[in-house]
């Protein structure tokens, strides 16, 4: 039975750290809009439980977003395998993330990588060299969450 799995991340703005995310990792967003027409439908939930975002509802304070080969549920729209779950929490980020994400470019293609995430917004922090290990990026998501680009 193979593995599925979701990293959480808290934000504090989920569907726009859900689309800086998808389209960074090239991942997509995830369609809950015909579950909630559902449960609006039939009193499960209410309309303070739903937000719009570029046109769709969501529940609000969650995002996710998954990767286009791996199956979904197309009623909830949920991930059956790689995902990512951004849920909105009060405080802001304070501190170093304990957990981040390396993005790997194609060999060559690091540039090409870093300004394409500037371009959705990340910014870069300083770069590193490592020796054998290479030459890498630190960068921050629009939420200031640290990655490395390489």
């Amino acid at each position: 039975m193979p593995l599925n799995w979701k990293l959480v991340v808290d934000s504090r703005n989920a569907p726009a750290l859900a689309d800086f995310w998808a389209a960074a990792l090239e991942y997509e967003v995830e369609d809950a809009s015909v579950l909630i027409g559902r449960l609006l439908a039939a009193g499960r939930i209410g309309e303070e439980a739903v937000a719009e975002h570029r046109g769709r509802r969501n529940f609000r304070g969650y995002a996710a977003i998954r990767h286009p080969d791996d199956p979904f549920d197309e009623v909830s729209g949920v991930g059956g395998g790689r995902r990512l779950l951004f849920q909105e929490v009060p405080e802001e980020k304070t501190v170093k993330n304990r957990l981040h994400m390396d993005l790997h470019s194609e060999p060559g293609g690091r540039d090409a990588l870093v300004n394409r995430l500037e371009a959705l917004g990340a910014t870069r922090v300083r770069e590193m060299d490592q020796g054998p290990a290479g030459h890498w990026w630190i960068m921050r998501d629009p939420e200031g969450n640290e990655f490395c680009a390489s």
